[in-house]
């Protein structure tokens, strides 16, 4: 698995129209606020050009790409907090997921309900915003009470919480997200299992009518501007375009694309834009069976990155052999990358690198 992500928004945005298009799931889209009762999941491939270049050199039996998971929860609004519309049963969803695609109407269409009345995407990104910071309001203040209680009798952990939590509590009754409080890796730590939904980081999505996908309008530039400034990442992105593309064959997607002067669908940007969310990277392991995809964490070291195959990997750990991406694409060969000493052999200290090829040497 890649990472996984939910998407977020205010009902009558296109939410499901993007879901549909980016996993093929069907789950169902509809002209009122709602449609989406249960948390539909979708786990779609993540393209990556190099994994089809190094095919073409081993030419294997299997090419297994690694893979974003979406989750699409049901249309929050204002009040959600407190139990308006279907209320923050819906907010738990969005708890379980690592990053947050936050969908945004930037297209004007009469014949589609917009739940305020008229689009307005500033508007609307701080009513969500301020709806999943009330959520992570009460996680705190409910904690807090619970902390006072076990500090009482010396709790250690209950003292060790308090003063992250009163931190995080003073931020969201500013309307800040925890996010931009820049936590120490300890002090996250202390508050992992509270799972804030505001500390997760962002991306926004602006979804555009089709003629505005070239050039996006003022709505488009807002978010890119809102996102900017909280150093979030943004996609513009249609949700109609994306539905055609969806249901094309690859070699139609790649004029379909090419047509609107366009490098990659909707889905590849938002990935994209996810990983450099989440500080992640991707390696590969070729062979003749296989040539596969594995995504970690940016400065993974050599065993951890091995783990991720499996936990025997990392335990057994000896050596990994390696080499680069882009040495390969150079030579043309795994045999060519040895002859000229670029294959080389790393310990337990190695940071893995993104685009490097890796057979690992473990003991069972």
């Amino acid at each position: 698995m890649g990472f996984n992500c939910g998407i977020v928004g205010l009902p009558n945005v296109g939410k499901s129209t993007i879901f549909n298009a980016l996993t093929k799931a069907g789950a169902e889209a509809a002209n009122y606020p709602f449609c989406t009762i249960d948390p539909n999941v979708g786990v779609v491939p993540l393209r990556d050009k190099r994994l089809d270049e190094i095919a073409k050199i081993f030419k294997p039996e299997k090419i297994l790409p690694t893979n974003v998971e979406f989750v699409d929860i049901a249309g929050l609004v204002k009040g959600a907090s407190k139990g308006e519309g279907l209320g923050n049963q819906f907010l738990g969803h969005i708890k379980s997921v690592e990053a947050i695609a936050h969908i945004v109407r930037c297209f004007g269409n009469s014949d589609v309900v917009h739940v305020e009345g008229s689009v307005d995407p500033i508007r609307d990104i701080e009513v969500i915003n301020t709806e999943l910071a009330l959520a992570d309001l009460a996680t705190v203040e409910k904690r807090l009470e619970k902390n006072a209680r076990l500090a009482k009798s010396g709790d250690k952990k209950a003292l060790s919480e308090a003063g992250v939590l009163e931190k995080i509590r003073a931020a969201l009754n500013e309307g800040k997200g925890a996010r931009f409080l820049n936590l120490s890796k300890e002090e996250k730590e202390v508050i992992h299992e509270l799972f804030l939904i505001t500390l997760k980081p962002v991306l926004y999505v602006a979804n555009v009518s089709e003629d505005e996908i070239k050039n996006p309008g003022e709505h488009a530039k807002q978010v890119q501007e809102f996102a900017s400034k909280e150093a979030s990442e943004c996609v513009i992105l249609s949700g109609a375009i994306e539905m055609e593309i969806s249901n094309l064959s690859e070699e139609e997607q790649v004029e379909f694309l090419k047509d609107l002067g366009v490098e990659e669908s909707g889905l590849d940007r938002m990935a994209h834009a996810g990983y450099r969310l989440l500080h992640l990277i991707s390696y590969f392991t070729a062979g003749p069976k296989e040539v596969r995809a594995w995504t970690i964490s940016q400065n993974t070291k050599a065993p951890q990155a091995a783990g991720v195959i499996h936990t025997d990997f990392e335990k057994g750990f000896i050596k990994a052999e390696i080499y680069h991406y882009d040495d390969l694409m150079k030579y043309g060969s795994e045999a060519a990358v040895k002859e000229k000493g670029l294959m080389r052999l790393e310990g337990k200290e190695y940071i893995v690198k993104d685009g490097d090829i890796i057979f690992f040497r473990f003991n069972v």
